[in-house]
């Protein structure tokens, strides 16, 4: 599985973006994706995941509420929706393959395949 993510760019405080992870392969929906970000002098960190059917989707407290997670298996791509964006949310956000997980939380070491990163900047 080979992921791309895309969709990041500059927006200011309060505004939104919707990212976009397009895989490859005819397997895609027994993969769960998750989404990753990284600040700059931080770790990478959990941000949402959805199983491959999207019936259980998850979310770190710090975007809940704001963040929307979604797929489109007939079009291999998940989606990230981004509402009330702030200044902490600035990050290189990455998509991440977990097969046959269950859109719950795992630690990002169990996560098979990642993508390249696409940068989000909230800044006014």
């Amino acid at each position: 599985v080979q992921l791309q993510a895309s969709g990041g760019g500059l927006v200011q405080p309060g505004g939104s973006l919707r990212l976009s992870c397009a895989a490859s392969g005819r397997t895609f929906g027994l993969y769960a994706i998750g989404w990753f970000r990284q600040a700059p002098g931080k770790e990478r960190v959990f941000v949402a995941a959805i199983s491959g059917s999207a019936y259980t989707t998850n979310y770190a407290d710090s975007v809940k509420g704001r963040f929307t997670i979604s797929r489109d298996n007939a079009k291999n791509t998940v989606y990230l929706q981004m509402n009330s964006l702030e200044d902490e949310d600035t990050a290189v956000y990455y998509c991440a393959a977990n097969f046959a997980g269950t859109g719950r939380y795992v630690p990002r070491g169990q996560y098979d395949y990642w993508g390249q990163g696409t940068l989000v900047t909230v800044s006014s």
